[in-house]
């Protein structure tokens, strides 16, 4: 009998959970599993708990958002390589990314599943100045919305909270004078946004930053966004974004690394997996290769049952974030044209 340390959020997503968590024992109890559960009351709580009780048991399972997984994985990578068990996933967040980028069913008990299944892949884990995360790191536009949106607001509107939130941001909206290195390479400049990331689903886009990505190459894929110098800029950015296309914007730049380094002339905000990630002059950021096991899908048998809902989802989410992206990209743009017509109203003033 395997002994499981079950771990969830019942906040997250739209409660996903709630009602369901007796049918995900059913399923580990099926496994011949002895589980231990423990249910987050606030931010911290999964970490805590897996960091300090994690080498205790066969495996580790958590069930929550991206959030709880980042709290799940840097509780792991605490725990010396010898000791650190195994982790099931059952994703019932808001947007589920990393999920996404490995395949794991959207529904609750499927997932449950495999969290509960023997077949196990070793996935990268990024490293920023000593914290952990699983599968993105990120600075500037928007980034704070994940974890400054509340939960329940979340819960009711899904990834249109985002964008309410997102909207409260756009007279704050700034750039950040940066240098990045990277093996022999430095690009200097104004950056408005930069991930470092090694899964093909952010924020709830698959493929944004390319098809050839993959979690246990031992290797990010790195995006900068440039300051825009004309409200023209973001669309066209948005747009490069929108259709996949970013490695032939100008204003984006592009590239693969297992180690950077980022510095700013004042702090700035990061996040981690949607989470905050403090504020820092300097980072450092390294890719701990196949550092933490995944419970992944045995076969096709899941992946067949899920398959059509699944495209259907992705089809459905995908739109909505393609509109509130070109709602934003369009506050944005009026935003810009309404500072370069007080600036040439301002310069006109001062000329007369």
């Amino acid at each position: 009998m395997k002994s499981v340390l079950f771990v969830y959020n019942p906040q997250a997503g739209k409660g996903t959970l709630r009602g369901k968590i007796s049918d995900v024992l059913e399923v580990f109890r099926r496994k011949d599993m002895v589980v231990t559960v423990f249910p987050t009351v606030g931010a911290g709580d999964a970490y805590q708990l897996i960091k300090q009780h994690g080498a205790e048991f066969d495996r580790v399972i958590c069930a929550g958002g991206d959030g709880t997984l980042h709290e799940a994985v840097h509780g792991l990578m605490e725990i010396p390589e010898e000791k650190r068990p195994g982790c099931g996933y059952i994703p019932t967040g808001t947007v589920n990314d990393f999920a996404n980028g490995i395949k794991l069913p959207k529904r609750v008990i499927p997932a449950a599943e495999v969290a509960a299944g023997d077949r196990c892949h070793a996935y990268d884990v990024g490293e920023m100045n000593g914290q952990y995360f699983s599968y993105v790191a990120a600075f500037g536009a928007f980034t704070d919305v994940s974890y400054e949106t509340k939960q329940e607001v979340k819960n009711v509107l899904g990834h249109l909270a985002y964008m309410i939130e997102g909207m409260k941001r756009l007279p704050t909206l700034k750039s950040y004078q940066m240098t990045i290195r990277y093996e022999d390479q430095e690009v200097s400049g104004k950056f408005l946004y930069g991930m470092i990331t090694n899964s093909d689903s952010v924020g709830g886009f698959k493929h944004i930053v390319g098809k050839d990505v993959k979690l246990n190459d031992g290797v990010f894929e790195v995006v900068l966004i440039k300051e825009p110098r004309k409200p023209m800029d973001i669309q066209s950015i948005l747009t490069s974004i929108l259709m996949r296309d970013i490695e032939h914007n100008e204003r984006i730049i592009t590239f693969k690394t297992n180690m950077l380094t980022i510095e700013s002339e004042n702090e700035i905000q990061w996040t981690l997996d949607g989470e905050f990630g403090g504020k820092h002059k300097k980072v450092e950021i390294v890719n701990k290769k196949e550092a933490v096991q995944i419970l992944v899908n045995e076969g096709r048998n899941l992946e067949k049952l899920e398959k059509k809902n699944e495209i259907d989802e992705e089809n459905e989410m995908t739109k909505e974030i393609e509109g509130e992206i070109l709602t934003i990209s369009d506050l944005i743009n009026a935003k810009l044209e309404s500072e370069y017509a007080e600036k040439e109203n301002s310069d006109g003033i001062s000329e007369n």
